[in-house]
């Protein structure tokens, strides 16, 4: 009986011409949930209406949903053990409806989880959604409803297509050089690495991303002066928002930042950089204390330290519907943008305690390539591709 209600109250809606809601194009469109998949959303009060929405769209294509509450937690805090629970439970779908974060895996921290290949996770979420592949993912750390209703009803075949376009682009490139008008001018290394992106499409075991989606995004190559391999140099000039450890912020006046090997040194600008420093400072602090505590492993607190200024992304926003408003989660999907984040990467070599992204307006990117060529992606903000690059694949 459940099957043909939900099946009537389908056609029905495309008879009527009625609209998906934001929660229904999230669960049908972008994770294609389907009938008797398990579904675990984890909120936070300040979430609850997204997130009730999200159950009751779940509910309405068959799945089986659960829905948790936790308080909000920064990038420092440890998520609820019944949560952690919950998560390492395996249900096909987890939305993470943060007003923040999800919060850290104590456990995972203190003893790595470890995948077939031997890649090591410090947190079960990651551990279930990169290394064993079995699950499907959405984690939304600062959504409001308003962003919700505003960024999620786009044109994701559209979207899908860039991210495509770009990912084509990064084939056999050794670096990006990143310029911008208010005086970033940086160097990053990215060979070897493999953009990833969040164009929409959530919908095998093994992938997820943020909502609303809109973005290609890439670890650069970890400094390691040692070994004789360079990492991301130059200069990065914040003039867009920031990320700090207590949540977003519009940036009054731009935040200097110089990098060498891959590296954070000198953080220069007015009280937002004093702001960004002093976060760094503590996530440096509290790595040590971490060890020392039994919450990493031995010889990993140094690492981490460490990590707090590594330069571990480079994003380029592509939705559409996104705008600069002092919340990350929207802004680092914005036209016209890039962003760098500090500290953790997405590649699992540079661990850390932090990932603070900060946006950079209008830049002008650079891809050189292993021949000597060179492509530019974006010119002063404006994305460059055509239509031919724009054109689906042969498979």
């Amino acid at each position: 009986m459940g099957l043909f209600s939900d099946l009537n109250t389908r056609i029905s809606d495309r008879i009527s011409g009625r609209e998906k809601t934001s929660a229904e194009t999230v669960v049908e469109d972008v994770c294609k949930i389907k009938k008797g998949e398990t579904v675990l959303i984890v909120a936070n009060p300040e979430t609850n209406l997204i997130a009730q929405q999200i159950y009751e769209a779940s509910l309405k294509a068959g799945a089986k949903p659960v829905l948790m509450f936790q308080n909000k937690k920064s990038i420092m805090d440890h998520a609820e053990k019944a949560v952690v629970g919950a998560i390492k439970s395996e249900p096909d779908v987890i939305f993470s409806i943060s007003a923040n974060k999800l919060g850290k895996d104590a456990e995972g921290a203190a003893n790595p989880y470890t995948d077939a290949d031997g890649t090591k996770y410090d947190n079960a979420f990651d551990y279930l959604l990169t290394g064993k592949k079995c699950i499907r993912a959405v984690w939304t750390p600062g959504l409001t409803l308003d962003m919700f209703e505003r960024t999620v009803r786009i044109d994701y075949d559209e979207l899908k297509a860039r991210c495509a376009a770009i990912c084509k682009k990064y084939e056999d490139a050794v670096s990006v050089h990143v310029t911008s008008p208010a005086g970033t001018d940086v160097l990053v290394p990215v060979e070897g690495r493999k953009p990833f992106v969040d164009d929409g499409d959530y919908s095998k075991p093994g992938s997820g991303g943020n909502i609303p989606t809109g973005e290609v995004f890439i670890s650069p190559v970890v400094g390691k002066p040692a070994e004789g391999i360079t990492g991301t140099e130059g200069t990065i000039v914040f003039d867009g928002s920031m990320t700090f450890s207590d949540g977003d912020a519009m940036l009054g006046t731009p935040i200097k930042v110089k990098v060498k090997n891959g590296y954070v040194g000198e953080i220069s600008g007015g009280e937002e950089s004093r702001r960004l420093l002093k976060d760094i400072f503590n996530a440096e602090k509290e790595a040590l204390l971490m060890e020392v505590s039994g919450k990493l492993p031995k010889g990993m607190g140094e690492a981490y330290k460490k990590n707090a200024r590594n330069i571990g992304e480079l994003g380029i926003g592509l939705n559409p519907a996104a705008n600069i408003t002092g919340n990350m989660l929207e802004d680092e999907k914005a036209f016209r943008t890039c962003h760098f984040a500090i500290g953790q990467n997405y590649d699992g070599d540079a661990p850390a305690l932090i990932h603070f992204d900060g946006i950079v307006r209008n830049p002008t990117l650079v891809i050189n390539y292993a021949d000597g060529s060179s492509f530019t992606l974006i010119q002063d903000g404006d994305l460059q591709l055509t239509p031919e690059d724009l054109k689906p694949r042969k498979s």
